[in-house]
């Protein structure tokens, strides 16, 4: 009677080794829904920075603001009528760590248009 149960248990962990560790397994489906996951999550960022370049792309395409905003701020680049001004603040004075408030020291630049010469009112 013995050997019949063994055999009974031999049997039924035979049968059960396929579904838990074999090919197409429970930890292989496991394993599988999160490289699912994960490559859902990866395409959903790509689906959003190629959405933000084609709105990009349709920006440039269809006007010359955002050409000139880009040539300005990538390019530094300047209107015929413009006067360019450089601001260099003075070197930041040493700060306790108790003080508050920004941290000066980088140059500001900023194009400034001048003013038009006739009065439209």
């Amino acid at each position: 009677m013995r050997w019949l149960a063994f055999a009974f248990v031999t049997l039924i962990a035979a049968l059960q080794y396929p579904m838990w560790l074999g090919k197409g397994g429970w930890l292989q489906v496991r394993e599988l829904d999160r490289q699912l996951a994960a490559q859902r999550e990866g395409n959903a960022a790509l689906k959003a920075r190629n959405g933000a370049l084609d709105a990009e792309v349709r920006d440039l395409k269809s006007g010359f603001e955002a050409i000139e905003e880009r040539a300005r701020a990538e390019l530094g680049m300047v209107k015929q009528d413009e006067v360019f001004f450089q601001l260099e603040q003075a070197a930041p004075q040493p700060v306790s760590p108790s003080a508050a408030g920004p941290v000066q020291g980088a140059p500001s630049s900023l194009p400034i248009r001048p003013a038009p010469s006739g009065d439209k009112r």
